[in-house]
């Protein structure tokens, strides 16, 4: 869910910002930061690099293996709660006009993660700290500030860990407090590749939201973005018979197949009566190779629903 989370932040502000009627350029503005603020909790992850250290390089499935072995011991947790976003998003909104409150406040939620849950806590509530410092100074920049800025703030950091109900460890949204919301992770299906498959389409859904808030603040149709090659993507179908079934614990083959699929929006087109090939815009090219993976991830369902395998 990684561009997921960002993409599903901007779409939702970006219409919403709209329909009270701002500006595109307002609502780009407002969609951007609180995208950017949707990603921030992630930078958990980048404890997961330790787990490269020990892998094997020459072998892809025990590198992510590795990676995302190591990413379970902090992931979904700190940076994940929505008691956390709330003074986090104040403090953010203060930091590009009243440094010396923000840096308090925030020095002050570091030391809670490392009272309550030990120094690797604290190292990763500091990464989280200065990676929303550096996104609330380039929305100030882009003049989100004041309450715009902890509206967007606070938006994209408590939506962020809603996106991740589907897929691993439940966050910890009460976070530091000892008390859990969900006990495990949401079902979509008792079919663990049916639920993989679902989850996908989750977040091929948020990707869809933002792409199509895009494509609307730009004052474009998204219709117009969509290239026939996109229907190209039916073929995945015929890969339920050598991909083996993913489920969460195993879906590295079939992620990153289907994603690649979206490739064939990147492909020239030969011009009529010219011997030069005509390149893509980067609107098309984004919008066709999203179309593709979406048409290849309900390929894959049908047919493994349909028992190809």
């Amino acid at each position: 869910m990684f561009v997921g989370h960002a993409a599903f932040a901007f779409g939702a502000v970006a219409l919403a910002a709209r329909h009270a009627g701002a500006s595109r350029e307002r609502a780009l503005a407002l969609a951007v930061a609180a995208g950017l603020f949707a990603a921030v909790p992630d930078v958990d992850m980048a404890y997961a690099l330790v787990g490269l250290a020990a892998a094997d390089p020459t072998s892809p499935m025990a590198v992510a293996s590795s990676f995302w072995g190591a990413s379970t011991v902090v992931h979904r947790a700190v940076t994940h709660s929505v008691v956390v976003a709330v003074p986090a998003a104040a403090a953010f909104a203060l930091a590009p006009t009243h440094r010396r409150v923000a840096a308090g406040a925030l020095a002050a939620l570091v030391a809670v993660a490392g009272v309550t849950s030990g120094p690797l806590a604290a190292v990763i509530v500091a990464l989280f700290v200065a990676g929303g410092w550096l996104v609330a100074r380039f929305a100030h920049a882009t003049d989100v500030r004041g309450r715009a800025l902890f509206a967007v703030a606070l938006f994209g950091l408590a939506s962020h860990p809603f996106g991740d109900l589907f897929t691993g460890e439940p966050p910890r949204l009460l976070y530091p407090l000892d008390a859990a919301v969900f006990d495990g992770r949401v079902a979509l299906s008792a079919d663990p590749t049916l639920h993989l498959l679902g989850a996908f389409g989750v977040e091929l859904a948020a990707v869809w939201l933002g792409v199509a808030a895009a494509v609307w603040l730009a004052g474009d149709r998204l219709a117009a973005h969509v290239n026939w090659r996109a229907t190209g993507g039916a073929a995945y179908a015929l890969a339920a018979l050598v991909v083996p079934p993913p489920t969460l614990d195993a879906s590295y083959q079939f992620v990153f197949s289907v994603v690649a699929v979206g490739f064939v929006g990147t492909v020239p087109t030969p011009r009529l009566g010219e011997r030069s090939l005509a390149l893509p815009s980067p609107a098309t090219a984004a919008v066709t190779g999203l179309a593709a993976v979406t048409v290849a991830g309900a390929a894959y369902a049908v047919a493994y629903t349909a028992g190809l395998p």
